[in-house]
């Protein structure tokens, strides 16, 4: 990992990497890796579908007749 941690930093990831049962350096790439997952899993919502036939047929029930 390039980023550069102070030694603050660095021992609360020692105490969370001891208290799951892994190295520091197992538990900073699988952290990393865990963010590229929750990165890649963001995706842009869906374009909204055009209204179907029966949703077509209620949108001109509801309109007024033209006289």
């Amino acid at each position: 990992m390039d980023r550069k941690m102070n030694e603050s930093q660095r021992a609360y990831e020692a105490k969370r990497a001891a208290k799951a049962g892994m190295s520091l350096e197992k538990w900073l790439q699988s952290k990393a890796r865990e963010k590229e997952n929750a990165t890649a899993a963001k995706q842009p919502p869906a374009p909204p579908k055009p209204p179907g036939f029966f949703g077509r047929l209620l949108e001109r029930a509801h309109k007024p007749l033209k006289s």
